[in-house]
Order: structure tokens, then sequence, then C-alpha cells
């Protein structure tokens, strides 16, 4: 006959080994040898202001050795859609264009205005009907995303919250809605702009 006990420590000990490590070490980062904040955040795919902010830090002077804890961050899930995004929303553009569709997206579900997840602010829809961008209508974002993609989602997020803000962007030959036009232009990219 089996001890409840015996079972419930048993059960514990399990759930420690193969759960709290992954757990831990989502949750921490011990700084090493040569690393910034800024590295440390595009690994971990979070904001440096986060990481600044997590742990009261009020410079960005950090030490080897020094556990620094990682807030909470984006799934794969999350993390493919917006690259996939990104490359189809700027194919042909710069690295520093792909960078900013994808802080566009960041900016947006920090942004009162629009919804709070990236996967509700990337299928969107207008009052029309239509969606926020122009892959997701015609099926583009189905597309798997280049690693420059990948990558400039990861600096979008290590710079998350910096910036001047931009919600929206364009291409201005192509655009067609006078009201875009009339937004507050914060930087032109390639073929882009990007406005507030």
């Amino acid at each position: 006959m089996f001890n409840i006990k015996k079972i419930a420590v048993i059960s514990s000990l399990s759930f420690s080994l193969f759960f709290a490590p992954t757990i831990a070490n989502a949750a921490t980062h011990t700084v090493q040898s040569g690393e910034s904040l800024w590295k440390i955040a595009t690994k971990h795919g979070v904001s440096i202001q986060e990481i600044m902010q997590s742990n009261k830090l009020s410079g960005t002077i950090i030490y080897p050795g020094q556990q620094l804890q990682l807030p909470s961050n984006l799934s794969n899930e999350e993390l493919d859609l917006m690259a996939r995004l990104v490359n189809a929303e700027a194919k042909g553009e710069s690295y520093a264009g792909k960078v900013a569709v994808a802080t566009v997206v960041l900016n947006r579900v920090d942004h009162a205005d629009f919804p709070n997840t990236i996967k509700s602010v990337i299928y969107q829809r207008s009052a029309g009907g239509y969606y926020a961008f122009t892959p997701v209508q015609n099926g583009e974002i189905n597309h798997a995303a280049d690693s420059e993609a990948k990558r400039a989602v990861q600096e979008a997020l290590a710079f998350r919250g910096q910036g001047q803000g931009s919600i929206y962007f364009y291409n201005p030959r192509t655009a067609k809605s006078d009201w875009i036009l009339s937004r507050e232009v914060t930087i032109t990219i390639g073929n882009h702009r990007f406005a507030k």
C-alpha cells in the first residue's frame, strides 16, 4: 500500500526537477564578461528599459556575475508572427526599415488606441472590415520569415519604448488615404514614411 505523504513528496520533487529549472532560466540572467544590456535584451527578446525597471537600475552599467531579473517576453508564436509581418511588409527595404516596421507593431501594442497583444494588433480590422496590414489581407503573412526579419524583431524588442512613437507607416507613392497623409511624419526609411 502506498503512503500518501511519500506520493506527495515524489510529486513535488518531480515537479521541481522538471519544471523549476525552466522557470528559473526564463526569469533570470547571469551577466557574462563582455555582455551589455543591449546584448542581453536582444538575446531574450525584451527591452533594455524593461530590464532596467525590473532590476531598479539607474544606469546601464552591469557587472559579470550580476543576476538580472528578466521581464516576461513574447512567445515563439508571437515572435514568428511579427517576423512574418515584417518580412512581408518590408520586403526589399533596408534592415533599419524592417526594425521600424516591427517597432510600429510594438508601439501599437503599447498605445491606448490599439489592442494590447501582438496577434490582435496584426489581425486588427478597420471599421470597413479591412485588415490594418496588407500582408494579412493578401495572405503574404503566411510565408516564412527570413533571418533578417527575425533579427529586426529582436532589435525592435530591445529598443521597445524608445524612439519617436511611430504607430503608422505607409508608402507615399501608393497610399490612397488622405487621412494617412495628414499624420505627423516621424521618419522616412526607404519607401516607407513612419508617422504618429
